[in-house]
């Protein structure tokens, strides 16, 4: 399995790499391990939904 770091994948994802460790340490990306002070990613995580909105719009 390949593994990306929080810089890598905040290019892919267009948010910043503070953001994706955020979102890491709420296990809100799922495979997404911790190797030191740095996570790893998996290549094929799905970036979360914003969880200021509902899926019903309201």
């Amino acid at each position: 399995m390949e593994y990306l770091t929080t810089a890598e994948l905040a290019k892919i994802w267009n948010i910043s790499p503070r953001r994706i460790g955020v979102l890491c340490t709420e296990g809100r990306i799922e495979g997404a391990i911790k190797k030191g002070k740095m996570w790893l990613i998996p290549s094929v995580a799905q970036k979360p939904a914003d969880a200021r909105f509902r899926k019903d719009g309201c």
